[in-house]
């Protein structure tokens, strides 16, 4: 990655700064159209599938202390993605590989939330046809946030699980990163009124799936579960399976219903934004007696200073 990015900084373009409304929008640097602009210059077509039928994919990766944490994984799981809807966009690899470099290079943040989307596009002639649709190509990087704020990350988070079902698998692949997030901004709702701070929803089979943008994990007597059926796998959640292996604990997906997630030794959610995050109170039950737990913490820890290995994170290349 250093020689490829260090072929293409000298030429680093200036962001035009004149008529940045930083009210409205975050500081940070997009690519469009083959060009960088200012997050306030990166706009879509109102005819572009994307926004009109969700019908994009995307991935999200995060830059900490100036390191990319696993882009590999989230490259994989993108390209995955426009293999299986059918898309076509005009970078390989490498030529993404330096786009979002240069976008969190351009911005200047040491710690960003950095996002590659593919959206259908649009037809020239305003078809029906998805084969006719022109696909584009966009990535970002803006300041890095976190599903839980510092005082949520001290004290866990408050959930409450919402009777809203998941898209099943049938209708929508999980495994492919996309927009369609109405049953869980449904469940949000109901988490709002409940007066929790996030959403757990449950799968077709009524067990628990996921929140918006996470995964949940549960332990019990030392070991961990996290659901298997019609979630995404997270690559969070997958860093969770890769620290358990390391250290010695058992690991497993499978189903996880609201009795045993309520009667968790302890629980935690993992997400691109903010990592792995503890829970300790689900509905009107107390988790760990409303104590981050020691599996968590131990966690929580390792995650972070895995941050810093070469192994699992990428430098990125600043002017």
């Amino acid at each position: 990655m250093a020689t490829l990015v260090t072929q293409i900084l000298p030429g680093l373009p200036t962001i035009d700064e004149h008529h940045v409304d930083r009210r409205r929008y975050p500081d940070g640097v997009a690519f469009m159209d083959g060009q960088y602009v200012h997050m306030s210059e990166a706009k879509i077509s109102v005819l572009d599938w994307g926004f009109l039928h969700s019908d994009a994919t995307y991935d999200t990766v995060h830059v900490w202390n100036g390191r990319f944490f696993r882009l590999d994984l989230h490259l994989d799981r993108f390209f995955e993605g426009i293999k299986r809807l059918r898309m076509k966009q005009p970078y390989d690899r490498n030529k993404i590989t330096l786009i979002l470099n240069n976008c969190v290079a351009l911005s200047g943040h040491r710690s960003a939330y950095v996002e590659m989307i593919c959206t259908r596009g649009s037809s020239p002639m305003f078809s029906r046809d998805p084969r006719q649709a022109e696909n584009r190509f966009i990535a970002f990087a803006v300041p890095f946030g976190s599903v839980a704020n510092k005082d949520q990350l001290e004290r866990g988070l408050h959930v409450a699980i919402s009777d809203t079902v998941r898209i099943p698998p049938k209708s929508i692949d999980p495994t492919i990163k996309n927009y369609h997030w109405l049953d869980l901004v449904k469940g949000l709702f109901d988490a709002y009124d409940a007066g929790a701070e996030t959403a757990l929803i449950v799968n077709a089979n009524g067990h628990i799936a996921e929140g918006p943008g996470f995964n949940v994990f549960v332990v019990k007597d030392g070991s961990l579960r996290t659901p298997a059926f019609g979630v995404l796998p997270g690559i969070t959640r997958r860093t969770v399976f890769d620290l358990c292996a390391e250290i010695g604990l058992l690991a497993t997906a499978a189903d996880v219903s609201g009795a045993e997630i309520k009667a968790a030794d302890e629980v935690f959610i993992t997400s691109t934004a903010g990592g792995i995050m503890p829970v300790t109170r689900i509905d009107d039950t107390v988790i760990a007696n409303g104590l981050v737990g020691p599996v968590s913490r131990r966690l929580m820890d390792l995650y972070w200073q895995k941050h810093d290995d070469p192994a699992w994170s990428t430098a990125v290349m600043y002017p």
